[in-house]
């Protein structure tokens, strides 16, 4: 009996006898699994911190662009014309978060190789310039939003006050054209008031063959005739010295020129004289950045930039004729010295005045 069993339980195992029992056939498979694939592991995935904190960004991501989607349907159905404020409130906000970070490379560049601002690209200072004057604008709704509840306020006077209170990102296309418009209204005021003094100085001029040139500019500027080169450079001396140079010009002078530059004239004159140095001194560096460049590598938004800042009014004039404007603009600057910048900054109205195409 002993051998029997011995023999039944070889069959068994090895399969030279009959069929095994269910419980047998359960351990040798178990075992064979065993031995073939090693210890049986758990079917979760498990993923590294890192891949799922990926994940879990993507999916926040991916959730919030369809949330941000959903919404702006729901207000352009239901409250289209605040639809299209907040659309521009959102794009002027990301436009002046990328000018900022722009800016701030600019100044990073400069701090590393140790360059000034005079030595930067045409439309590196240009960028600079712009901004400095936007972030002022942006500083002064800032203290405005400081009491409590102050906030409210700024957004009303925002929406009632929008040329004044805030920057061109902010405008809508409608709005900068006629914000445009009114500005330079605004600065055509001071034109005949800035004439009216050159023609003042005329007999404080001493030399005869300058005070004969005086009078021929002011005549023709009356008559409507848009000076040439020439005539204006012939005139340079006037402008170094009495009566006409930077140093010389009356408080009352000053508030015209600087109404004509869309500066503050309610100023002390010492102040309006030091921003009427820094923002001509500016220009002239501007254009000399400019005449490196050469005018045919600025887009037509930038040329008709450029001469709306230097006191032609662009937005009614065309392309080319904005381009053959700046470059007799060029040609003047460029040519002056720093000592002469009074008769840049009263070029704004010499050049611009009676030029073609300009709206009156």
């Amino acid at each position: 009996m002993a051998v029997s069993r011995v023999c039944w339980a070889r069959a068994a195992l090895w399969g030279s006898a009959g069929p095994p029992g269910p419980y047998v056939a359960r351990r040798l498979q178990f075992v064979r699994s065993g031995m073939a694939w090693g210890a049986p592991r758990s079917s979760k995935l498990h993923l590294s911190p890192k891949a799922d904190m990926k994940s879990l960004i993507s999916y926040v991501v991916t959730k919030t662009k369809v949330i941000n989607g959903k919404y702006h349907r729901f207000l352009g159905r239901h409250f289209p014309r605040f639809y299209v404020l907040y659309t521009i409130f959102m794009k002027g906000l990301q436009m002046l978060w990328a000018d900022a970070k722009k800016a701030r490379r600019i100044k990073t560049n400069m701090w590393k190789h140790n360059i000034k601002f005079h030595q930067l690209s045409y439309r590196e200072m240009e960028h600079l310039r712009q901004f400095r004057r936007d972030v002022t604008k942006c500083l002064f709704l800032g203290i405005l939003s400081i009491p409590p509840f102050a906030n409210y306020l700024v957004f009303l006077l925002m929406y009632l006050f929008p040329r004044q209170l805030l920057i061109q990102h902010f405008w809508t296309p409608k709005q900068q054209i006629d914000f445009l418009d009114i500005y330079h209204a605004l600065r055509k005021q001071s034109h005949p008031e800035i004439l009216c003094y050159l023609e003042k100085v005329i007999p404080l001029i001493s030399d005869s063959g300058l005070r004969w040139h005086m009078t021929e500019l002011c005549t023709k500027m009356q008559r409507g005739t848009h000076p040439a080169i020439h005539d204006i450079l012939a005139l340079r001396e006037c402008f170094s010295n009495h009566p006409l140079g930077m140093n010389q010009l009356h408080a009352l002078q000053m508030k015209a020129l600087s109404r004509a530059m869309l500066l503050t004239p309610y100023l002390p004159p010492v102040l309006l004289r030091y921003r009427l140095k820094t923002h001509t001194t500016v220009i002239h560096q501007l254009d000399k950045a400019l005449a490196k460049l050469g005018i045919g590598q600025l887009t037509a938004q930038e040329v008709k930039s450029a001469c709306y800042l230097r006191g032609l009014n662009s937005t009614h004039i065309a392309e080319e004729r904005c381009r053959t404007w700046l470059g007799e603009w060029l040609q003047l600057s460029c040519s002056l010295k720093e000592a002469e910048l009074s008769l840049l900054l009263h070029n704004v109205v010499l050049l611009s005045i009676n030029y073609i195409g300009t709206r009156r």
